[in-house]
């Protein structure tokens, strides 16, 4: 599939909306999303944004449809096959994380439909879940739009940052103001990674077991979010920060 995609981005423009809408659509299946590699493709199709390939607004346009579509189709599939779903042996192998998200889903439903599109194992499951406990669809709707209208630019941006941050001219020191925006990504990305581990385990009142276990996760979580946020203030004093800026401010505004 990833091959066609790339086939795809290569034809024009409009394929390359269809590329998006592909992508988004899939990654909402249910089941479909849990193998299926959407992050980097993602963030790859963000990289064409970021260059200037694609335009942010009608690539978010074709992420909304397609998120929107993979998650109806998936209520409705879960609404009409509720009984040989709960029998299906495939599903069985993810037992735990079904029982997990259908008792988030029968608490707090709102917030676990918008919140679960942001996170990768669920984001297929909780519209088919969903359909399958027979959700009022005006309970439904409103969270999940909201949800498909957030997440396609937050899995974008990634891409869209490596997009520009290539675009940016060369320079003696363009090759290291690369390498500290890919490892401010990463702190950042491992300071909410860890701080929402951290208040999970705060939340649900059961310490987090393991390498990262509760106590850890004390210390660990706040050292990185002070990381993340010193990084960030440090980089924007550096030489090539007003050139990444325009660039990716000509992004938003094209």
């Amino acid at each position: 599939m990833e091959v066609w995609i790339q086939h795809l981005l290569t034809q024009s423009l409009e394929w390359a909306l269809f590329a998006v809408a592909v992508v988004t659509f899939f990654e909402s299946l249910a089941l479909v999303g849990l193998v299926l590699p959407g992050t980097v493709m993602m963030a790859s199709l963000g990289a064409l944004i970021g260059s200037g390939k694609i335009g942010l607004y009608p690539a978010w346009g074709a992420g909304f449809i397609g998120c929107l579509l993979g998650d109806w189709i998936s209520f409705y599939i879960g609404w009409r096959f509720k009984g040989p779903l709960h029998r299906w042996k495939y599903l069985q192998k993810y037992r735990k994380l079904l029982d997990k998200t259908e008792h988030a889903l029968n608490e707090h439903s709102i917030a676990t439909i918008l919140i679960g599109r942001f996170v990768g194992p669920t984001r297929p499951l909780i519209p088919m879940l969903a359909g399958m406990l027979e959700l009022p669809v005006k309970k439904f709707l409103p969270p999940n739009i909201a949800g498909c209208l957030l997440w396609p630019p937050v899995y974008l941006l990634p891409g869209i940052l490596a997009g520009v941050a290539i675009d940016a001219p060369h320079t003696a020191q363009s090759s290291d103001f690369k390498w500290l925006l890919l490892a401010e990504a990463v702190v950042i990305w491992l300071a909410a990674w860890t701080g929402w581990r951290w208040g999970r385990a705060i939340k649900s009142k059961k310490p987090a077991t393991g390498f990262l276990s509760t106590e850890r996760l004390r210390w660990l979580a706040p050292l990185l979010i002070i990381l993340a946020i010193g990084g960030f203030v440090a980089l924007q004093f550096h030489p090539m920060m007003p050139g990444f800026r325009h660039l990716l401010w000509r992004v938003f505004i094209a």
